[in-house]
């Protein structure tokens, strides 16, 4: 049965009682005025980095808005979507009392971040078709459940989850559900951003990091409710996010036209090494994918790993996580490179 959701009940009583640090920057808000600056303790000669950044991103959040068709009050941006995920466990989780909930095989963070956090994490694997197990999500959650974490598509198993799956979870969980879309601009199917308002549970993370080539910045993105993007923020490092990444990202998303052709063509790569790759006699299946890699089942994954590596070609071997035994995970590079990785899997 659904219930109102109210995410002050989900907020540690330590964050609630938090007085948040205020920055020089957040004293005082530049209109674009011509100003002394004497407020900061900053080095007074200008090098382009001598200032401190803004601590809120307004530029960035507002084209990021813009973007997404989102209210600035809905962001939260974070040194890669690493810690906007800590921040997430800082804010809603009590140490050492409440718990997560993961699907395996997924993103390895959300159990480390747990650990991290002294949360317990416990782990729901997906079913054989790598889709959430409810009968077995159910059981597990209890009073001191906060969050779900779902990575979809999922990283490595490059499905989207089923969406009546993830509503049914916002539904009727009274905890947060974590979406992480990492790999969603590769997708067919359509993401969670335009349901925040409809589900006040759910949290959607992005990045700069796969499609938009961005990975060395470190820009993670967070979307969520206002209550839920406030409380993070009462908790968040005044300064985490650089001038240097603000400025890159910012013209990055400036760039749609660019950032468009290289999704086209990791997509058009991705298919042709499919087809490719099903041609081996040694790999056992192809799984299919909605994100910028492939999943691939072998005969032998720590053999045909060692022989790509003696051809000069890194793959990941995931064959230590659940359901993956002799699987490995290619990411798909540049039509040259790909070419090099289709030659060495002839050769071996």
């Amino acid at each position: 049965m659904e219930r109102a959701f109210d995410v002050e009940k989900l907020i540690r009583q330590n964050v609630k009682d938090l007085h948040p640090y205020a920055s020089a920057r957040d004293e005082y808000i530049s209109d674009g005025s011509r100003m002394i600056f004497l407020d900061a303790n900053e080095n007074p000669f200008d090098n382009g980095v001598n200032r401190y950044p803004d601590p809120q991103q307004r530029s960035l959040k507002a084209v990021l808005a813009a973007q997404r068709g989102l209210e600035v009050d809905n962001l939260l941006l974070g040194n890669g979507s690493d810690e906007v995920l800590d921040l997430l466990f800082r804010t809603f989780c009590e140490p050492g009392i409440e718990n997560v909930i993961t699907l395996p095989p997924t993103y390895g963070m959300y159990k480390v971040l747990a650990g991290v956090n002294a949360v317990e994490n416990r782990e729901v694997v997906l079913n054989p078709d790598f889709e959430p197990d409810m009968d077995q999500i159910r059981d597990r959650i209890d009073q001191n459940s906060k969050i779900i974490f779902l990575c979809s598509p999922n990283n490595p198993t490059g499905n989207t989850f089923s969406r009546d799956i993830i509503v049914t979870l916002l539904r009727n969980f009274q905890g947060l559900v974590v979406l992480d879309e990492a790999y969603m601009d590769f997708s067919s199917e359509p993401g969670w951003i335009d349901n925040l308002k409809e589900y006040p549970n759910l949290v959607v993370i992005q990045t700069l990091s796969k499609a938009y080539g961005m990975a060395g910045i470190r820009l993670g993105i967070c979307c969520a409710s206002p209550e839920i993007i406030g409380a993070m923020n009462k908790i968040k490092p005044p300064y985490n996010v650089n001038e240097l990444t603000q400025e890159r990202a910012y013209a990055r998303l400036l760039d749609q036209d660019a950032v468009r052709e290289e999704i086209s063509l990791i997509l058009q790569e991705r298919e042709k090494l499919r087809k490719e790759l099903a041609l081996l006699d040694y790999v056992l299946e192809v799984f299919p994918s909605q994100a910028n890699f492939l999943l691939v089942r072998v005969d032998d994954a720590a053999k045909r790993y060692q022989q790509l590596i003696e051809h000069g070609i890194v793959v990941r071997n995931r064959s230590s996580q659940p359901r993956c035994l002799n699987t490995l995970r290619l990411t798909i590079g540049t039509a040259e490179e790909n070419a090099a990785l289709l030659n060495a899997l002839k050769l071996i």
